[in-house]
């Protein structure tokens, strides 16, 4: 089950089968995690007035990484995203909306609907079994995936709240790393795309290593994360 603000999710039917989605180069969402959003477009404004009417349910894609372009000139959209329920809305008196999504299922685009709305929806098939949260996060590698976020944060002389980091279930542990990576719109969605928690920890592991290679090959330092 995944409990979003005061509704629970337990079920495919308990899932939209067509959402109104946000296409946002970078932005990862993940099921049980939190995303702030800064809503300023007006097609964008008037997706969130009628999602807080309906069931405040919008769809997080990324537009397709290959650059793909419709014939309407709009990107071309990523095949997986990530449903999200507004837990909260501020609004900022200026025009914007101040929104928290969090993380209900990934989904799989099934056809882009024609709509006569400012912004697009999709029709979609959900990944049911995200709605049983924690499902193997016991073969989550814990200890190779704090050993990486480790030598990260020290490579880039970053701080981290090591007890609240402790206290996370892998779960936890596993998609907010992930959402809080710097990696991009390609890493972002192989992340997404993982097919479960165990192998989204190890791509996240693997993408850390190719940073942190990276980053210290003008001093000629190599580390091997083990």
């Amino acid at each position: 089950m995944v409990h979003a603000g005061n509704a629970n999710y337990t079920r495919e039917a308990d899932l939209p089968d067509t959402v109104p989605v946000f296409p946002l180069v970078g932005a990862l969402l993940l099921p049980g995690g939190q995303l702030p959003l800064n809503i300023f477009e007006p097609r964008y404004l008037a997706m969130i007035d009628d999602a807080m009417i309906e069931r405040r349910i919008i769809g997080m894609i990324q537009p397709s990484v290959d650059g793909a372009v419709l014939e309407t000139g709009e990107p071309q959209l990523a095949k997986v995203g990530c449903l999200g329920r507004i837990t909260s809305l501020t609004e900022s008196g200026d025009g914007r909306y101040i929104v928290n999504l969090h993380g209900i299922a990934r989904f799989r685009v099934v056809e882009e609907l024609p709509v006569r709305t400012p912004y697009r929806a999709c029709r979609l098939a959900p990944f049911v079994a995200d709605l049983d949260l924690g499902h193997g996060a016991g073969e989550v590698d814990r200890d190779g995936l704090l050993a990486a976020f480790r030598m990260y944060l020290d490579v880039n002389q970053l701080e981290a709240d090591w007890e609240s980091i402790t206290r996370a279930s892998n779960e936890t542990l596993v998609n907010a790393l992930c959402m809080m990576s710097p990696y991009g719109a390609a890493e972002k969605q192989a992340l997404l795309e993982a097919p479960d928690l165990k192998t989204r920890a190890e791509t996240l592991v693997a993408l850390t290593e190719i940073a942190i290679a990276r980053e210290t090959s003008e001093d000629g330092i190599g580390r091997t994360l083990q």
